[in-house]
């Protein structure tokens, strides 16, 4: 995925650390993004069963570390792509 998006001239970074500050202690890699493109779009990437809240809360939080509105999750342990594809809004900015 992450050569088929650069092939696009995109600009993409694959397992973006992404700092995690608490009260006054900072983690320079709390957490890892899949990818981050244009750095305005978060795309998470699975393959389980079934997508639920737990993947949910876990793409909110990256769009809101990285300031992003937007973000894609998708499940590719799916029988139809389109089943394992869920769009998700930061409607906190």
């Amino acid at each position: 995925m992450f050569y088929e998006l650069n092939k696009h001239n995109l600009l993409v970074e694959k397992q973006k650390p992404m700092p995690l500050i608490y009260d006054e202690v900072k983690l320079d890699v709390g957490n890892r993004l899949d990818f981050l493109i244009e750095k305005k779009f978060v795309l998470e990437i699975k393959s389980v069963e079934t997508l639920n809240d737990v993947h949910l809360a876990q793409i909110l939080t990256y769009l809101r570390l990285s300031n992003c509105k937007l973000g894609m999750l998708i499940n590719f342990n799916t029988l139809q792509f389109k089943n394992g594809v869920k769009r998700v809004i930061n409607s906190t900015l």
